[in-house]
């Protein structure tokens, strides 16, 4: 099975609750909450309360900031009060906000998360009295873990821990270390296959791992519509995130791999120029085509189980929440995709 999560951001606990019952009635597997400018944890116990049917990740929390046995904890106690229904997605964010909007250290930032990684699966597993608290890292060493300031113990199994992952040694780390990699939602198929996948594959028999044992969980941008005027405002939405994102140097392969040579320092140099209008309009139809899924409603589900059944485990779409809160009558519809997905053959 394909699991079928919708993206939530940064919203009140009551929106949170909200958005999570309209979640459950469109047949959705589960939220992933995002982390910008508000944590995710307080909003994440609200919609858990609120529908407790749902799966609930973070996809992803800004790691560094914050100590690996505070992630830890706080990933145990979701998990507890979940019924185990919670893994914890992490990423490494930018240079600029790790070490001016937070304040802590950054460099380097591939070796740092991989220590982090490992460092928060050693508290779970001390949490869990599987072995005694002693991770011994090049950048986190925690060594204490008196029974009085043990979380309490549950059942809720073992806690997935995932990571962001775009480039080639970030993925070959997630293969050796993480559960599972949080796609960039910038991506096409054939950077799943032929760049993202090879490297986990790579990381993975390093350390004798099957490389089945690392789900790609892959955020997508889904525009459905039966007509060009009804897809419009999220097609729109589609090309702007598209662009913002692609203005990002680093993710220039995206389009240089697919034949768009230059695109990424055209959307750089617009952005510079506050031009967000041409930004958008440098995202072609082609683009639109190979970074997104834009189809008439009873082709969605087709098109996501075609690009992604054999790769991904879970599809997370980016913008169904927004679609909803606009046009709430389209719960059924959402739910018919969700329900199609989640029936696709489970990824080999």
């Amino acid at each position: 099975m394909v699991d079928f999560d919708v993206m939530v951001g940064a919203v009140d606990w009551s929106r949170s609750a909200d958005l999570a019952r309209l979640a459950e009635r469109a047949g959705c597997s589960g939220l992933v909450f995002t982390e910008t400018g508000q944590t995710p944890w307080m909003s994440m116990a609200a919609a858990a309360a609120s529908a407790p049917s749902l799966n609930l990740s973070t996809g992803v929390a800004v790691a560094f900031p914050v100590s690996p046995m505070v992630m830890a904890s706080l990933a145990w106690e979701l998990a507890g009060n979940t019924g185990g229904r919670f893994r914890l997605g992490l990423g490494s964010q930018v240079r600029a906000h790790v070490e001016r909007r937070y304040g802590a250290e950054f460099d380097p930032p591939g070796p740092r998360l991989r220590d982090y990684v490992l460092a928060v699966k050693d508290s779970l597993a001390a949490f869990a009295g599987e072995r005694p608290l002693d991770h011994r890292g090049p950048y986190w060493s925690l060594t204490l873990l008196p029974d009085m300031w043990r979380p309490p113990r549950h059942d809720a199994g073992t806690i997935k821990v995932d990571v962001s992952a775009v480039g080639p040694w970030m993925t070959r780390m997630a293969g050796e270390v993480a559960d599972g990699i949080h796609v960039h939602p910038l991506h096409s198929r054939h950077y799943l296959e032929q760049r993202l996948v090879p490297a986990v594959s790579e990381g993975a028999a390093r350390v004798g791992r099957p490389v089945g044992d690392i789900d790609l969980l892959v955020p997508v941008f889904i525009a459905p519509g039966d007509t060009a005027e009804e897809r419009a405002a999220l097609v729109d939405r589609t090309r702007m995130q598209l662009a913002f994102y692609g203005s990002t140097r680093n993710y220039a392969f995206q389009f240089d791999d697919l034949g768009w040579d230059g695109t990424s320092a055209r959307l750089n140099d617009r952005l510079k120029a506050g031009d967000l209008a041409g930004m958008a309009a440098e995202i072609t139809d082609e683009m639109l085509d190979a970074f997104a899924v834009v189809a008439p409603w009873d082709e969605v589900a087709d098109r996501l189980v075609e690009r992604y059944s054999g790769l991904a485990s879970t599809v997370t779409s980016y913008l169904t929440l927004e679609d909803l809160t606009a046009r709430p009558d389209n719960v059924g519809r959402w739910a018919e995709i969700a329900r199609a997905v989640r029936a696709a053959a489970t990824p080999t």
